[in-house]
């Protein structure tokens, strides 16, 4: 059973920067993707930024630039960080994992809440 735990959010200007980290624990395999999703109020929830275990990155259109997201792999832990920040990257970020390959698994974290003030 994979747990992830998110940290790093939290209040910031305009223009401004923050970093997300979020640590997995249990049992890991490898060969998996890890990723940041985020939901703002009254919104779906939708893609910020992944990574595979190899380490290829993929962008929503609106991150591109700004984020970059990174794994420790020996510390199974995915980073997220973030620059330039704009008011509508106001949402609750999550932290996922998932593994296509047997064992399956796609696991959320509990989210951490960025705010970004004009």
């Amino acid at each position: 059973q994979v747990q992830l735990v998110e940290s790093g959010g939290g209040l910031v200007q305009a223009g401004g920067s923050l970093r997300l980290s979020c640590a997995a624990s249990g049992t890991i395999f490898s060969a998996n993707l890890m990723g940041w999703y985020r939901q703002a109020p009254g919104k779906q929830r939708e893609l910020v930024a992944t990574i595979t275990s190899g380490g290829s990155t993929n962008y929503a259109d609106s991150t591109k630039g700004r984020f970059t997201i990174s794994r420790d792999n020996a510390k199974n832990t995915v980073y997220l960080q973030m620059n330039s920040l704009k008011p509508e990257d106001t949402a609750v970020y999550y932290c996922n994992t998932r593994r296509i390959v047997h064992p399956k698994y796609d696991v959320w974290g509990q989210g951490t809440q960025v705010t970004v003030s004009p």
